[in-house]
């Protein structure tokens, strides 16, 4: 933003001092002939980069790879003409001859640098995206895609069951892209799909993939159209071909036709569709970038749908304004400007001689232009200004002649600042002591003395003059300033430095206002504060005005300038308040704002939303991004509404939000406006407290009038994944000189999202960030920008990134287990009720009775596709119980509940659900005391009543079978079959029950502690029969052995108290799932032990007594048949004599005689 003033003779001034010297005609410049391009070759062959430059010999070519100089020998040579041979390339893990080349061109006035070439060596990588297996049902579509980073790029083929896929088919179309569409499938179809990338490099083929074809079932009703694949975000490279992809089904089958999003016709040359709706252009430029559209319209209606997308073509850097040669004075300045277009923008760099420019206080890059000042000898050399980006590298050079003048004036003397203004600064000097009569002209040069990096400005002047005044500096700035003296051959050095401060100024403008309210009587007035540049010096102090819409006094107050909110307090509930602000400095006041209107709520009895806390940021000069927050102590909110308008306009329609908003993008705004943003929260009780804010929207500034190029965007940005909803964002700092403080902002975005609030923008002053509560397993695409001194870098390129998949968090649903067969068994379940979640296998548990209280499992695991499975080999009469986990990469999810299996010959009851009871506690018994207590005493109750009995019947004179049985009556129910007799009344049956008494707490069988228990064994034998009774005997034996275990029924108690079919509603045992393959071998290595051995969990060194009691009931009545004793009927204590929480295990058997 140089300056020069000139007087009547400046033109010819110019001419003079930068006349060329006829000693530098004669001077040839050094360039490139023919530059290296980019090269891929394989291994072992032989490559050649081209070099050829031009100028004065000697020329020297020298070559560099990825900055560093490389050494001639017999791997890497030299060819006469200045190329690079390499006889076999190497690509090992040690070493490699991939990189980037560059040649150096140098003679006696300096050396270029050439165009970065890359050279490649042909490979494949592994596919990153394997076709998925299908089902769909005929006459639809089939859809598989694959992806696959190769280079250069592979070309994708596909194969059906190992062979080529035929393409004759107009059904079948194969996409450039690595996608495969088979619309109306046909039964035919069927089979194994893989694809096939292949280059010149190698061929990789991908996992196969099922395809699995259901036949139609009649007609199918009518569907409005639905997109199953649209278009997704692009981003290619010039001249390359571009798939955009559109598939939609419907009924009767949708049209699909495309259009741009601004209305521009498509490219009818380049573009073509292939298939039923993929948009294909090929040969693509910058023309083709933006927005397209994918409608799929129901014929013969308006229904349709849409998908769009944003086709981004990137643009090799191309230089519009190349850099001058320049010949400049010993002392004096040059100035190289360079300009560069590209997408992404080109970063710019400079070059002295083929290295990188030094900056210095004599040597400074102003964006994209270089300065230097006060030269010396040593900056004659060739400047190259290099403009670099993803799609390659273009250089420019100029070269700059010091001349050199050994009767140079001396230094112009005593240099004086004098501030006339908050603007302007006077500056006097006296003539040069030496040769003052041959100075020509005079450069005052003057720049902010604060901060890092500022621009130097020049101005000038005539020689009949030694002052002049400065009008056109900021309020309240130092400035340092110099002068140089001219001759017509050189110039003087220059002279001392003079530093001087500008006067201050009243603020340009007032800040701008935040209104909330927190009650109704209140009104809390925040701004941030004004920045040096408006506030033209140190402010001194703030007045806030305010009155009512409906009243003209208007009441001040004066708030001290280091605030930055005010509350307003005692004011009316529902009534329309106007404020403004003013701002002063030690000059004066500046105008105040224009008035803000604000309402304060309601007198409320309910509790209603929080006012918002706003954020607005200018987006560009059209647009402002609105954020806001609600406090989390808030009441629930229902949505949001939001409204503007432009001050002193009306205010525009108010725009209804979700309650998920947090950001909304206001668009057509006028440049150079202030605006007047206003938002509440909804809730049940009505709207909650408003927020009232202003902002400014920028200035639009076109490429021709842009004074300053905006910064370069963030390069080299990485994603890594931290879990399956995080991932980690890390970018580079560009290369731009800039002491300002530097932010950044991250856009995260689903692919292929159509919904704007999903977009998600975090803002960091750091090179990283972690983007949390991301979904699992979905696809984002991630771009940064930099912020720094108000002006914003384009977006970076696109850098696109899948989430993990997250562990199952819930177990398959619907276990359900069916015999087939005497010793086999279908289990069966469906997927995890999840959203976005992988299974890759399911594990399949199941243990016979004793193998699960020993904690031993088999193991069975099915591929995540299968959702059913076959366990084989069961022992008929024992009891298998089986659970279910989902897992995939990221872990293993939880055990379904557990499922009981009975498989019997014969047995209709398939599968059962076992459920807790009081003494069944994580798979294991456990009684505590309390139990303990209850067993004892409901026992005691339980042979008093069996003795009372006993007696009465004695004393009846009824007949005893021995005498050492007692016989008991229980429960007389009414029943019409009282008093009948039944045949073979005389037939006992027995049923025996092993009650385990514990007098410590059960422990798991695998952590191998002792356990205390006793065994009651209760023989009970039918004896008399009486209508409507229950008729025991018993008999009192201690010291017998243990019976052996027929059932888990008879052994340990039942487990549940009802029966079902259904494997849905069973209750978890509270297992700990855990399993390990020592266990699985340990069950494998010891076979099942005799049914007639006790279990190791009970422990054979327990010194308590076991006593045996042998219980049998005979249940003749038909209504006990209906009601089983069972320990949880609620009547089941009152008709046996025994109490619930006595005998809280007790089972039995019915009588197979009755």
């Amino acid at each position: 933003m140089a300056k020069f003033k000139m007087k009547d003779y400046q033109h010819w001034l110019l001419f003079v001092l930068f006349i060329p010297l006829s000693s530098v005609l004669c001077f040839s410049e050094l360039s490139f002939i023919t530059e290296p391009s980019d090269v891929t070759a394989l291994p072992k062959d032989p490559a050649v980069l081209d070099c050829q430059a031009h100028g004065q010999p000697p020329v020297t070519i020298k070559w560099l790879k990825n900055g560093v100089r490389l050494a001639e020998s017999k791997h890497v040579q030299f060819l006469p003409n200045g190329s690079l041979y390499i006889p076999k390339i190497k690509h090992t893990k040690e070493e490699s001859d991939e990189g980037f080349y560059q040649c150096l061109s140098q003679n006696k006035y300096g050396a270029i640098l050439s165009q970065r070439s890359r050279l490649t060596i042909a490979s494949i990588s592994e596919f990153s995206l394997h076709p998925m297996p299908m089902v769909v049902t005929e006459g639809c579509v089939a859809r598989f895609s694959c992806a696959v980073t190769s280079s250069p790029p592979a070309t994708i083929t596909w194969e059906l069951n190992q062979s080529t896929l035929p393409l004759q088919s107009d059904r079948i179309t194969v996409l450039t892209n690595g996608v495969l569409q088979i619309h109306n499938v046909q039964l035919e179809d069927a089979g194994q799909y893989r694809c096939v990338a292949t280059n010149i490099g190698s061929r990789s083929k991908s996992r196969e993939a099922t395809l699995t074809v259901n036949q139609g079932e009649g007609p199918k009703p009518r569907q409005r159209p639905r997109i199953i694949a649209g278009p997704q975000n692009v981003t290619v490279s010039l001249h390359q071909t571009v798939v955009l992809e559109c598939v939609a089904t419907g009924n009767p089958w949708p049209i699909i036709s495309w259009s741009r999003a601004d209305s521009k016709p498509i490219d009818v040359y380049n573009a073509k569709v292939l298939g039923n709706g993929n948009l294909v252009i090929t040969d693509v430029n910058s023309k083709h970038s933006g927005v397209y559209l994918c409608r799929a319209t129901t014929p013969g209606t308006r229904n349709y749908t849409i998908a769009a997308a944003n086709l981004t073509v990137q643009v090799p850097p191309s230089i519009v304004e190349r850099p001058e040669s320049q010949t400049r004075p010993r002392a004096g300045t040059a100035r190289f400007m360079c300009q560069a277009e590209g997408v992404p923008p080109p970063r710019i760099s400079w070059l002295k001689n083929g290295e990188e420019v030094h900056l210095n206080g004599r040597i400074k890059m102003y964006n994209s232009k270089l300065v230097i000042t006060q030269i010396i000898p040593e900056d004659d050399a060739i400047y190259q200004c290099v403009a670099e980006s993803e799609q390659g590298s273009v250089l420019s050079l100029a070269r700059l002649i010091v001349v050199m003048s050994e009767d140079r004036p001396s230094a112009p003397r005593n240099i004086h600042a004098e501030t006339i203004s908050s603007s302007a600064i006077l500056l006097a000097w006296e003539r040069p002591l030496y040769n003052a009569d041959k100075v020509i002209a005079y450069s005052i040069h003057y720049m902010k003395a604060e901060g890092l990096n500022n621009e130097e400005y020049q101005v000038v002047i005539g020689n009949d003059t030694t002052s002049y005044i400065i009008d056109d500096l900021e309020p309240a700035r130092n400035y340092s300033f110099y002068i140089v003296a001219y001759m017509p051959m050189g110039a003087s050095r220059m002279s001392d430095q003079v530093s001087q401060h500008t006067l201050e100024d009243v603020p340009l403008r007032t800040p701008e206002l935040s209104l909330t309210s927190h009650s109704s009587t209140d009104i809390q007035v925040s701004w941030q504060p004004l920045p040096a540049k408006v506030s033209r010096g140190q402010l001194s102090a703030y007045r806030l005005s305010y009155r009512t819409a409906a009243d003209n006094t208007v009441t001040s107050v004066e708030i001290p300038q280091n605030s930055t909110e005010y509350l307003l307090e005692g004011l009316q509930p529902d009534t329309i308040y106007l404020l403004r602000m003013a701002a002063a400095t030690r000059v004066g006041w500046c105008e105040p704002s224009a008035w803000t209107s604000h309402r304060t709520p309601k007198t409320s009895s309910s509790k209603v939303p929080s006012a918002p806390i706003l954020q607005l940021e200018p987006l560009n000069c059209t647009s402002i991004v609105a954020r806001w927050q609600i406090s989390p102590e808030s009441v629930a909110v229902l949505g949001y509404r939001l409204c503007y308008h432009e001050e002193g306009q009306p205010e525009q329609p108010t725009i209804q939000l979700q309650a998920q908003n947090y950001t909304y993008t206001i668009s057509g705004l006028d440049p150079r406006r202030k605006y007047h943003v206003k938002i509440l929260a909804i809730s049940q009780a009505g709207d909650g407290y408003q927020t009232d804010q202003t902002v400014s929207t920028p200035g639009c500034v076109s490429a021709r009038d842009q004074p300053t190029a905006s910064p370069p965007p963030p390069d080299h940005v990485t994603v890594s994944a931290n879990n399956s909803s995080a991932v980690a964002l890390r970018w580079s700092r560009p290369a731009f000189p800039s002491g300002k403080s530097v932010s950044y902002t991250v856009r995260c975005t689903p692919v292929g999202t159509h919904n704007a609030s999903a977009i998600r923008y975090l803002q960091t002053t750091k090179q990283s960030v972690i983007v949390q509560n991301l979904v699992p397993n979905t696809r984002y695409e991630f771009v940064v920008r930099l912020h720094v001194d108000q002006m914003s870098s384009p977006w970076s390129s696109v850098v696109y990134h899948r989430t993990l998949p997250a562990a199952p968090s819930q177990p398959p649903a619907a276990v359900r287990i069916t015999l087939i067969e005497d010793d086999t068994a279908l289990v069966s379940w469906r997927e995890p009720v999840e959203p976005n979640v992988v299974v890759s296998r399911y594990t399949i548990l199941y243990a016979s009775q004793k193998a699960w209280l020993g904690g031993r499992w088999q193991i069975l695991q099915r591929e995540g596709s299968h959702t059913m499975a076959l366990l084989e080999k069961l022992e008929p009469g024992n009891v298998y119980l089986v659970k279910i986990s989902a897992s995939n990469q990221v872990g293993d999810g939880p055990f379904s509940n557990i499922v009981e299996l009975v498989p019997t010959r014969g047995n209709t009851h398939r599968s059962k659900n076992p459920r807790h009871s009081d003494m069944f506690s994580d798979g294991l018994y456990h009684i505590d005391q309390r139990s303990m207590t209850g067993i004892i005493v409901g026992v005691s109750i339980a042979l008093s009543c069996i003795v009372m009995c006993a007696l009465i019947l004695i004393s009846k004179g009824r007949p005893s079978k021995s005498s050492t049985h007692k016989v008991i009556g229980l429960g007389a129910a009414e029943d019409p079959r009282a008093g009948l007799s039944l045949p073979n009344e005389r037939l006992t049956e027995n049923a025996e029950a092993l009650i385990p008494m514990i007098n410590a707490q059960f422990i798991d069988a695998k952590v191998r502690k002792n356990i205390d228990m006793e065994f009651i064994n209760f023989t009970v034998t039918s004896s008399l029969y009486e209508a409507g009774k229950t008729v025991l005997r018993y008999d009192e034996r201690l010291g017998s052995a243990p019976l052996p275990p027929s059932s888990r029924e008879i052994i340990y108690g039942p487990l549940h108290s009802e029966s079902s079919q259904s494997s849905e509603g069973s209750q978890e045992t509270g297992d700990s799932g855990h399993y390990s393959n020592e266990e699985s071998n340990e069950e494998m290595s010891n076979p099942s032990t005799s049914q007639n051995s006790r279990p190791e969990s009970f422990g054979s060194d327990d010194n308590a007594a076991v006593v045996e009691l042998k219980q049998s009931f005979e249940v003749e009545n038909e209504e006990m048949q209906r009601c089983p004793l069972h320990h949880s009927a609620p009547d089941a204590a009152g008709r046996c004599c025994i109490s619930e929480g006595s005998l809280p295990a007790l089972h039995t058997s019915q009588a197979a005689g009755s």
